[in-house]
């Protein structure tokens, strides 16, 4: 929670309207080849022996590696970025070189692994993965996250890239994963940041207890934690920017749809005789237990789970998020929605075959919700909207439990900020509410001290502070 935390500058975060793509530097293609080592037209890799190029082919001073990003058409010090040592920015580079960290070292010993570098359970997240066969001569997997992880294998799309007549949308006919549309970013940062059924891209239950970091996704904190590039006048020009109501809303609609489908698979269902609890609201389970004669409770009633006493709810922070969204922005659709997921809560009393069929219908709920927010237009005041929704009474008696809560207020802080981006209220506005924002991060900073109430207490006042703004 604390990374989350952090977000205490809201000027700062005006200038994260920036994408994650790969944009071309206006270099002659002979120039490129020189000074990176690039395949020209007509070399083993245009040829299609191997499709990964690696970090290194990104990384010549003429097109993302400089040391200073005064590049005239993006600003070249991309890698530095990605390549930071302590910034969040630099996570990504840092991936596989977790996997040999005290921590990493103390998960494997635990899940009784030499070494949790040559495990394909970590590698499938922890670097980019490919068959040594699909390898250029400059691949390394050290590198770990690299770029070809998010943006596509590059053998195809790289000579296109650094054309100077190129263009985006010939980048992504070329395999370019176009990670400027919400719903295909959202995708690909969900293979991790939730999990996929392939291949070292699901973190279990097992996983966890021993001592990997519990999973949650939000899309937009998230991009803005990754953005390498300025969103200038030419960027715009070239891809457009989508807008972060959007970003957001999306991604929790990607989110709900990911999580409902993998918990319908029936190989990730199960870990020996328990239910793979990756599934389940960790912290509905990990609370004190104490002894004494009068009781301590730890559950709270949930009007939107219709749950047994006792029985472990389904993580379900991702869904009350997409519940305001929906009944915000995609009304039409929000009655059908929070009947599916009502249902599927119920259908946790009633074992594994019910559970999944609800799932099932959750999860194509999720995907409409998903396909009419991509489609929709913004620019009005939805971010209020939703906001309003999320602190309304309706809403915020949903959040017992931590996770979803911590879910609500990076939704706020991320809502506010879209607000300051879109020029709805000014960055001095935003700036004299954020005593009111803090206190709803603090109120989540530590899971063991989560108090429901308090909670509530504390978003319910940013809300109404932002409200006042409108």
């Amino acid at each position: 929670m604390s990374r989350r935390a952090a977000r205490t500058g809201i000027a700062a975060r005006t200038m994260r309207a920036r994408g994650l793509g790969l944009v071309l530097a206006s270099l002659a293609l002979a120039a490129v080849a020189l000074f990176t080592g690039l395949p020209q037209q007509g070399s083993a890799n245009a040829q299609g022996s191997y499709s990964y190029t690696g970090v290194a082919s990104c990384a010549g001073s003429t097109c993302h590696g400089r040391s200073e990003g005064n590049g005239a058409v993006v600003r070249q010090d991309e890698i530095a970025t990605w390549q930071s040592p302590f910034a969040v920015s630099g996570a990504h580079s840092r991936a596989f070189a977790v996997l040999s960290s005290q921590r990493g070292e103390q998960i494997a010993a635990s899940l009784g692994w030499p070494d949790a570098t040559s495990r394909s359970e970590c590698l499938g997240c922890h670097a980019t993965t490919v068959a040594a066969s699909n390898r250029g001569p400059r691949f390394q997997a050290t590198d770990g996250v690299g770029c070809e992880s998010c943006h596509g294998a590059a053998a195809g799309w790289l000579a296109s890239h650094y054309e100077v007549a190129g263009s985006h949308a010939n980048n992504v006919a070329n395999g370019m994963v176009a990670l400027d549309q919400p719903q295909t970013r959202a995708r690909v940062c969900l293979d991790c940041h939730y999990g996929s059924a392939d291949q070292g891209q699901f973190v279990t239950h097992a996983m966890m207890a021993a001592g990997h970091p519990r999973i949650s996704f939000e899309l937009d904190l998230f991009s803005s934690f990754q953005q390498h590039h300025d969103v200038d006048a030419d960027y715009q020009q070239r891809k457009g920017v989508a807008d972060g109501v959007q970003l957001w809303a999306v991604g929790q609609a990607e989110a709900v749809a990911r999580a409902t489908d993998l918990f319908t698979q029936a190989r990730l269902a199960s870990e020996g005789l328990f239910p793979q609890f990756t599934f389940f609201d960790c912290h509905s389970c990990h609370r004190q237990i104490t002894d004494g004669a009068e009781r301590r409770l730890t559950f709270e009633t949930n009007p939107q789970r219709p749950l047994t006493f006792g029985q472990p709810p389904f993580n379900d922070e991702n869904i009350i998020m997409l519940d305001a969204v929906a009944q915000a922005l995609a009304p039409t659709r929000a009655e059908a929605f929070r009947s599916a997921s009502r249902e599927l809560h119920s259908a946790m009393n009633r074992g594994r075959e019910p559970a999944v069929a609800a799932a099932a219908n959750l999860r194509d709920e999720a995907s409409r919700l998903s396909d009419a927010l991509a489609a929709r237009s913004y620019g009005g005041n939805e971010a209020f909207e939703v906001i309003a929704i999320i602190g309304g009474r309706a809403t915020s008696t949903r959040f017992t439990d931590y996770a979803g809560s911590a879910q609500a207020v990076m939704a706020v802080d991320t809502l506010l900020n879209a607000l300051v981006t879109q020029g709805r209220i000014t960055v001095g506005a935003a700036a004299s509410i954020r005593a009111d924002i803090n206190r709803a991060y603090h109120a989540v900073r530590n899971p063991l001290n989560y108090n429901p109430g308090d909670f509530r207490a504390a978003l319910g006042s940013a809300v109404t502070a932002i409200g006042r703004l409108r």
